[in-house]
């Protein structure tokens, strides 16, 4: 059929036929149909990133794994390494998928969904310093669920019990944890309209918190394996605006948050195991200041109690 493409409705729902016949060669001619028109003046990058986000999350390996490339699905629901991790395992991928780092992030959103991936460790291009397997330590990651028509992101479970408390502590400058904590949230500040502070003081966890300014502050402990629950989320999240990294950029920005609380960097990598027992070592909290809190948020506390310090972020992002 003729495709007139000065009409996006109709080129939208002519994706949907496409899909529902599951004729995917049709579909990712109609893609680079797009993609050349673009070329032209025409604005059709709508059209193009929602064939290739249905070809990542619907089509079989061999077209999803085409999409595994820099550039593909600027506009999609989330990144297409995601996208297409979500319906499809590594062995199917693999073989079809182009070296690079979209395809090894592909590799590693399977690894946030549990599967092992230590024997290809040499298929997969290092684009992130965490490893191909899940540590015992770690969370089951809040990952992402998408469909052809939206997507849900689910969060991290919350703690019941919330206790008011108010200490005082005295703050100072720690530059690399601070920086850390603020980085969770840094597609929220850069890509939408968050905003994030983070604080240390030689105290307590409340003392971190009050140190923020709020009046009224609350306390719910936590184990470690949900606190890197709730540091991947924010730092996987695109926020109310910003564009969604996914959840293996979220893993490794709490991998890499444990080390700098724990003035590790300057031995990163660092081995698995270790990271794991850093991250024991501190005490880890959800905060509040007793009221609503709408949008995105994450406000976390954490206590080192080798040194006495603790530390205290608050990230926001509203629609």
């Amino acid at each position: 059929m003729g495709l007139n493409l000065d009409d996006i409705d109709e080129l939208t729902r002519h994706v949907d036929r496409l899909c529902d016949g599951r004729d995917w060669d049709g579909l990712l001619h109609l893609r680079d149909m797009c993609v050349a028109a673009l070329q032209r003046g025409k604005q059709l990058w709508g059209v193009a990133a929602h064939a290739e986000y249905r070809l990542a999350l619907e089509a079989p390996a061999e077209w999803a794994a085409q999409m595994l490339v820099p550039g593909t699905g600027r506009f999609a629901l989330g990144p297409l390494s995601e996208v297409a991790a979500s319906t499809h395992t590594w062995a199917e991928l693999a073989p079809h998928a182009p070296a690079g780092p979209v395809a090894a992030l592909a590799a590693h959103e399977r690894v946030v969904r549990g599967e092992d991936l230590r024997g290809a460790e040499g298929d997969v291009e290092p684009v992130l310093d965490v490893p191909l397997v899940l540590q015992p330590w770690e969370p089951a990651y809040p990952v992402a669920e998408y469909h052809p028509d939206k997507a849900h992101f689910p969060t991290p479970p919350t703690p019941p019990n919330w206790d008011a408390k108010r200490s005082l502590g005295r703050p100072f400058r720690q530059p690399e944890p601070e920086r850390a904590l603020v980085d969770i949230a840094a597609t929220w500040l850069t890509e939408s309209n968050g905003r994030a502070e983070a604080v240390t003081v030689e105290g307590d966890a409340a003392a971190a918190v009050a140190a923020l300014g709020p009046p009224t502050v609350r306390l719910a402990p936590i184990e470690p394996a949900d606190a890197l629950a709730h540091i991947a989320w924010t730092a996987a999240s695109g926020g109310a605006h910003g564009r969604r990294r996914g959840m293996a950029a979220g893993r490794f920005t709490a991998w890499w948050t444990v080390a700098a609380l724990t003035d590790s960097l300057d031995d990163w990598p660092l081995p698995p195991d270790e990271v794991g027992e850093l991250a024991a070592e501190l005490r880890w909290y959800l905060w509040d200041a007793a009221e609503p809190v709408t949008g995105w948020s994450l406000r976390l506390a954490v206590e080192d109690p080798e040194t006495g310090r603790a530390y205290a972020l608050s990230a926001t992002d509203a629609t």
